[in-house]
This record gives structure tokens, C-alpha cells and sequence, in this order.
């Protein structure tokens, strides 16, 4: 029996509630559950992702692409299925495990959040060796301590850049000086091209924040960049480096790092991690026209 495409609408719009109740709708405000870790192995390394936290932003021109008109921006993000009026940020903090050592890099917004995902990728804050700080932004070092101040890695000691640290210490800045300072005395600090442990070296990417850094992991004859908030969104700012985003302190400096990193990625076929691209946070960079495009991992790290 064959249906015409009015006779279909009209005997679906007639069956009762019950008969509809299979069918999947998104409902405004509704928040689907996401996974809290994956996986990854590169070379030796076992490198898992975490979803330490995920928010709704509005008005996401008033981020990203500020430098650019509203119709472009828009038909941007029509063209990648996107939405103008707002956006969804995710926050991924990432464990390297060498075998010998559990290395945090970043912290996430809070304590709650960074041992819940901990716990569901089988880890403990105990567990944590050394805590390794990309950069100085709330969402970054948020889960350093707990609201009343308790360190919550305490076994663990700290490295980050010493142009970010020297930065964000003559800044008076709150937040800085109750999550960082009083870890002073356990931390380290590197330059670019300076080595965390064997295989994971630091590599300047600077203009987000005054020495925010990425990290290069090496094990194997396989290698994967850990790219921090280098590119804060896959779209409006990964794929048009030249879109300037509000949270890049030197927005050239910012576009100027992006075009190094992100073409260094796609020239080599790289895989990557950043903090803030869609959850599980692992993809691919290629060139496209004079920007670059997103590849999601799927299977390839398997």
C-alpha cells in the first residue's frame, strides 16, 4: 500500500500519544548526559580526556568573531549547523599516563568537577604525580582547591610557564592568588621547549593569555598536541583563526599562534586535544581555502 506524502502527515498527526511516546524530541533546556572520559593510547601513553564540566553560553558573537559583521558570522553558522543565539562550552582537562607517572594537565572550574571525572576514568586526586597549569584562566586552575581552600592534589606537584606565572603574580588577581599562590612552594616552571617529563615537552603559544602554553606528547614514534585554549571554539575560532575571541588577551598574538599551530597540525596529520572543542575533545586540523577545518576522532585512536 502506498501513502501519499499528505495522507502520511494526516495518519501521523491522528495516532494517539501513547503510539508517539518512542519518538526522540529535543526539548528546550533539556541536557542530554555525556560521557565523563576516553581513552586514548599514544605510543606508551594512556591519554584520557575528561569532562570536568559543560555550560550554555548566549550570544556567542559576543565571544567569537567580534571583528567580523553579524551576516557573516551567521551564515558561518548556518553553513556548520550551528545556532547564533547561543553556544556550549565544554571544559576537558586531560590525564597522560606514562606508566611511571599521572600527569593532570589544567584543573577544570572546580574541585567537584575534576574528581568526578577522575573518578569515572578510575582515578583518584591521590593519584595525580604532577598538575600541569596550560594557563592562569578560572576554568583552568578552578579545581586546584575546594571552596574552603583545601588542596586537592596532595600528592601531586605542580609545573607551569614562567611567563604565565610572573603574569598573572604581579596582576593582583583573586582568583590567581587563592588557587595558585599558596601551591608556590611546589611549583616549577618551564620556558618553551622545556620538558615536563620524557616525551612531554612545552611549546609556546602565546596571546591567549601572556605565556599560555601547549604540550607535545611523544611515546612510541607517535606523537598528539595537547592545544589548551589555543583555539576555543572548532568553528569560530579553530576553522577562522582571524576571528577574534573576547578571553585572547593579544587577539593578534592570539591569531598569530593559532595560524602557526594549527598549520604545523594539519601539515603533519596530527591529532590533537583542546580544552574546549566538543567532548571527547580529540581531533584532526586540514587547511581549508585560507583557514583550517575540524576533523572529530572517530575510530583512528583506537
Amino acid at each position: 500500500m502506498k501513502f501519499t506524502r499528505r495522507q502520511a502527515l494526516t495518519s501521523a498527526a491522528a495516532l494517539p500519544a501513547a503510539a508517539l511516546a518512542g519518538t526522540p524530541t529535543f526539548a528546550a533546556g533539556h541536557s542530554a548526559s555525556l560521557p565523563k572520559s576516553r581513552d586514548f593510547m599514544i605510543g606508551d601513553f594512556k591519554v584520557t580526556t575528561l569532562l570536568a564540566g559543560s555550560a550554555k553560553r548566549e550570544e556567542p558573537q559576543g565571544i567569537f568573531g567580534m571583528n567580523v559583521d553579524a551576516e557573516e558570522f551567521n551564515a558561518v553558522s548556518e553553513a556548520n549547523f550551528l545556532p547564533t543565539d547561543s553556544a556550549q562550552f565544554f571544559f576537558t582537562p586531560t590525564v597522560v599516563n606514562t606508566g611511571s607517572e599521572v600527569i593532570l594537565f589544567d584543573t577544570g572550574l572546580n574541585a567537584g568537577g575534576i574528581t568526578d571525572a577522575l573518578a569515572a576514568a578510575g582515578y583518584a586526586p591521590s593519584d595525580v604525580n604532577t598538575v600541569v597549569l596550560t594557563h592562569m584562566h578560572g576554568d583552568h586552575i578552578g579545581g586546584l582547591s575546594d571552596d574552603s581552600g583545601a588542596e586537592t592534589f596532595t600528592n601531586a606537584n605542580y609545573v607551569t610557564g614562567r611567563a604565565e606565572y610572573d603574569h598573572w603574580a604581579a596582576a593582583g588577581n583573586e582568583r590567581f592568588d587563592g588557587k595558585v599562590k599558596p601551591l608556590a612552594e611546589k611549583m616549577s616552571f618551564l620556558e618553551d621547549g622545556g620538558d615536563v617529563t620524557g616525551g612531554i615537552r612545552a611549546m609556546a603559544a602565546f596571546g591567549h593569555t601572556p605565556g599560555h602554553m601547549t604540550y607535545m606528547l611523544d611515546s612510541g614514534g607517535q606523537q598528539m598536541m595537547l592545544i589548551a585554549d589555543l583555539a576555543n571554539h572548532y568553528v569560530w575560532s579553530l576553522a577562522y583563526p582571524d576571528w577574534e575571541v573576547r578571553f585572547d588577551a593579544d587577539k593578534a598574538a592570539a591569531a598569530a599562534s593559532r595560524r602557526k599551530v594549527l598549520g604545523m597540525l594539519a601539515a603533519e596529520k596530527m591529532p590533537m586535544i583542546g580544552y574546549h572543542m566538543p567532548f571527547p575533545g580529540a581531533g584532526f586540523v586540514d587547511t581549508r581555502e585560507d583557514g583550517f577545518r575540524y576533523v572529530p576522532v572517530s575510530y583512528q585512536l583506537m
